[in-house]
């Protein structure tokens, strides 16, 4: 993502953006609607991490970390986070762990 920060894991790859920031030079939408979304995840689980099922099943389990974190957040956020072949055998605490560990280098959460 333009503008954004990435910070690794060994699980997964985190880039984050803070939206309201980028709207204060013009570039994004209006900012009262992006502030009223909430943040906002995009996964990307690539086909180096497995066949459909275990894809599948881990953008299941990364949605469901995103979901716990969604009000540690500050609204108007962007998160993308892109699946390393080991998030396949991971847990979902160690997925909740590895997120939360690469998203508190930016945000206080």
């Amino acid at each position: 993502m333009k503008g954004s920060r990435r910070q690794g894991t060994r699980t997964v790859v985190v880039h984050a953006r803070d939206t309201m920031s980028a709207n204060s030079n013009g570039t994004m939408g209006n900012p009262a609607e992006i502030a009223a979304t909430g943040p906002r995840f995009g996964l990307i689980v690539s086909k180096a991490v497995g066949n459909a099922v275990v894809r599948h099943r881990t953008s299941r389990r990364l949605r469901h970390v995103c979901m716990t974190l969604i009000p540690k957040l500050p609204a108007g956020v962007d998160v993308v986070i892109r699946a390393l072949p080991a998030s396949a055998t991971a847990t979902s605490e160690q997925l909740e762990k590895d997120i939360t560990k690469a998203l508190r280098k930016q945000w206080d959460i």
